[in-house]
C-alpha cells in the first residue's frame, strides 16, 4: 500500500488549506502545496513510499527590535516569517535518525549517542545530537526517525535558518517521542541549548523562539529559564507597509569571532560591574563607573554597553508604538536603533575593513531610495547578511528595483509575518 499517495491527495484535495493559509499568508496556496508534494515524492524516492509519515513546518524570523540584546538577557521583538523549513517525518526502528535535506547529504545520527563530538560542531548532525540529549534529560526515550527537509529560508540571511531547522528537529522529537509535552518556547530553548552545545554557536534566544512561537512577539529574557513572551497583534501589510530584507550580497560564514566579540566585549563590562549579564547593571551605575572601566575595558566594549542600554529600552517603546498604532514613532525608534548598530555596537562591516562594506552600502541606498518614508537597519548578527526595510506599499515595487539595480537581482524578498511558528501540519 502506497501511504505516501493519502496524503498526497489529502494536500491536492483541500484537507490542509485552512492550516496552510495561517502559515503562508496568502490566497494561493497552490505553490506551497506543490513544495510538500514535491518532497513527499523526495522522502518516497529516499527512504520508500509505504511509510506513514507526518508533516512538520518551522518559519524563519526576522527580528525587528532589540540588536544583539537577547544574550545579555535583555528584551527583543521578532516576528515568524512566510519563509520556511517543511519536512516529511517518519518513526524508524534502525536506531539512527536519518535527515536528508535537499541539496545536501544525508545526517545520520545514534540516537544512544548524544554526546558532542568535535569534528561535528557547525553541522546539522550536531542540532539533532543536541536536541535528543536535551529530550533524555527531561526524561524521555528518545527513538529514531526518517525525514527529507526542503528550505525557502535563505541561508546566510538573518532570517536563521538554524534555527529554523533546530525548531524543525524539535518539533518531530517532541510529537514522535515526548507526547507533545515541550511548549512553543521550550522547543526554543531546545534549539537554543543545541546550538550552544553541540553546534558551538554562543547564540542568544531569540532567534529560536521567534521561530517556535510565531507572530510578532516581544520577548524579555531577564528571567532567562521562564522567557517572558508577549504577542503583538498588528499587520504592517494592513497598515501600508512591506517588509522587506535585503541580502547585502556579503559572505559571514568567517565571521564567527566579530558576532563572539560582542558577546565577550559587553561581557567585559557586566563582569567589571560585578554581575554576569548586562541586564542586572544599573544604568546610572554604569554610566558613572565609566572613567572607571577605561582602566581595564576597551571604549569599543563601553560603546556596545551603551547601545545595549539603549536598544534595550527601545524595544518596549517600540512594542508601545505598535500597541497604541502609532507607526511614525515606531520607525523613528527603528531607524535609531539601527544608527545606534552602527556607531555603538558597530555590527555593520568588520573591524578593519575598507573593500567589503556591503551592508553599509545597502543602507544608504535605503535612505536614498525610501525618501524619508518608513525605516530601515542592520537586520541580525550584522557584519555580512541582510538590512531590514519596511517600506511603502505603493512604493516596494520601484523600491525593489533600485536596490537591485545597484546589488544584483533577486537581493531584495519582500515577506509576510505569518502567524504560526514551529508546527506539524493538520487537516481542515
Amino acid at each position: 500500500m502506497d501511504l505516501l499517495k493519502n496524503v498526497m491527495y489529502s494536500i491536492s484535495s483541500g484537507e490542509y488549506d485552512k492550516c496552510l493559509f495561517k502559515m503562508y499568508a496568502t490566497e494561493n496556496l497552490q505553490p506551497y502545496k506543490d513544495r510538500f508534494l514535491s518532497l513527499l515524492t523526495t522522502f518516497g524516492e529516499t527512504f520508500g513510499f509505504d511509510r506513514k509519515v507526518e508533516l512538520f513546518s518551522a518559519s524563519g524570523r526576522t527580528e525587528i527590535g532589540g540588536n544583539h540584546t537577547d544574550h545579555q538577557l535583555g528584551k527583543v521583538m521578532a516576528g515568524s516569517v512566510n519563509l520556511d523549513i517543511i519536512a516529511v517525518a517518519s518513526k524508524s526502528e534502525l536506531g539512527t535518525t536519518r535527515v536528508k535535506s535537499v541539496g545536501y547529504p544525508m545526517d545520520i545520527v545514534s540516537v544512544d549517542d548524544v554526546q558532542p563530538i568535535e569534528s561535528e560542531k557547525n553541522t546539522s548532525a550536531s542540532l539533532i545530537r543536541g536536541v535528543n540529549e536535551y529530550f533524555i534529560n527531561k526524561g524521555f526515550k528518545v527513538g529514531a526517525f526518517d525525514c527529507c527537509t526542503t528550505s525557502s529560508v535563505l541561508k546566510g540571511s538573518g532570517l536563521s535558518s538554524s534555527a529554523s531547522f533546530e525548531v524543525l528537529i524539535g518539533n518531530i522529537v517532541n510529537d514522535f517521542y515526548a507526547e507533545g509535552s515541550a511548549t512553543p518556547e521550550e522547543i526554543a530553548i531546545i534549539g537554543q541549548y543545541a546550538e550552544n552545545r553541540f553546534f558551538g554557536k554562543p547564540c542568544g534566544l531569540m532567534d529560536q523562539m521567534a521561530s517556535s512561537v510565531g507572530g510578532i512577539i516581544s520577548i524579555d529574557f531577564y528571567d532567562k529559564d521562564n522567557p517572558k513572551v508577549i504577542p503583538i497583534d498588528f499587520d504592517f501589510s494592513k497598515a501600508g507597509y512591506s517588509l522587506c530584507i535585503i541580502d547585502s550580497g556579503a559572505d559571514h560564514s568567517d565571521l564567527t569571532d566579530e558576532y563572539a566579540n560582542i558577546t565577550k566585549e559587553m561581557k567585559l563590562i557586566s563582569n567589571a560591574m560585578g554581575v554576569e549579564y548586562l541586564s542586572r547593571v544599573d544604568e546610572n551605575h554604569f554610566y558613572n563607573s565609566i572613567e572607571k572601566l577605561r582602566k581595564t575595558c576597551p571604549d569599543r566594549a563601553i560603546l556596545r554597553a551603551i547601545h545595549f542600554f539603549n536598544d534595550n529600552r527601545r524595544v518596549s517603546q517600540e512594542v508601545e508604538s505598535l500597541q497604541n498604532g502609532n507607526l511614525n514613532e515606531f520607525f523613528n525608534l527603528i531607524k535609531a536603533s539601527g544608527r545606534s548598530s552602527y556607531e555603538y555596537l558597530q555590527n555593520v562591516y568588520p573591524s578593519g575593513s575598507v573593500k567589503n562594506q556591503a551592508v553599509a552600502l545597502v543602507l544608504a541606498l535605503c535612505e536614498k531610495y525610501l525618501h524619508g518614508m518608513g525605516a530601515y537597519r542592520v537586520h541580525g548578527g550584522g557584519f555580512a547578511g541582510t538590512v531590514q526595510a519596511f517600506v511603502p506599499n505603493d512604493m516596494v515595487t520601484q523600491f525593489k528595483f533600485n536596490i537591485e539595480k545597484s546589488i544584483g537581482e533577486n537581493m531584495c524578498h519582500i515577506l509576510n509575518i505569518r502567524s504560526v511558528g514551529g508546527l506539524k501540519l493538520y487537516k481542515y
